[in-house]
């Protein structure tokens, strides 16, 4: 058997270059991971944000409809606002709610005689304003102002029976 003989060898380069690069892949790991946890916190931050402002709508949107709730009330009672043009105001409270509310002003604007479309001087037309301010929960408010035009007989032009043509005879 021949000597045993020294070999130096020298280190494989792909050894050397295993050795530099065994802690890279945790480091990426970790990296990757906080990326992914920053995306997931953001999502949820916008989800929560996106679910607060859908709930804000639909207060925004219940104080709409108190309003709307409002302008209805103060038709059914128009007849009692008087014509002096002072403001009458009331206030009430959604049907089957608990929070929606509302405040009207009406207010007589003045009266127009000569009607178009309508005999002369056998009806006067009378006009009104309404606002009425709705709220509800979270502070959410809106105000709405309709026009109510009410038309009337004259009274002292002629009675009813006279537009009528007299019965012909025969």
């Amino acid at each position: 058997m021949p000597a045993a003989r020294s070999i130096n060898r020298r280190p494989q380069p792909h050894r050397q270059h295993a050795r530099r690069q065994q802690g890279a892949a945790l480091v990426i790991g970790l990296i990757l991971l906080l990326i992914l946890t920053l995306l997931a916190v953001t999502g949820m931050n916008t989800a929560s944000s996106e679910l607060i402002m859908a709930g804000n709508e639909q207060f925004r949107q219940n104080a709409f409809q108190a309003a709307e709730t409002g302008i209805e009330e103060a038709i059914t009672v128009l007849a009692t606002v008087p014509q002096t043009g002072a403001p009458v105001t009331a206030t009430g409270a959604v049907p089957d709610s608990a929070v929606d509310e509302y405040t009207t002003e009406s207010q007589y604007m003045g009266d127009d005689l000569n009607l178009p479309g309508f005999s002369a001087g056998k009806f006067v037309g009378f006009h009104y304003q309404i606002t009425s301010s709705g709220t509800s929960a979270r502070n959410a408010n809106a105000r709405n102002r309709q026009g109510a035009f009410v038309i009337q007989s004259a009274g002292g032009g002629g009675s009813f029976g006279s537009i009528n043509p007299p019965p012909v005879s025969p």
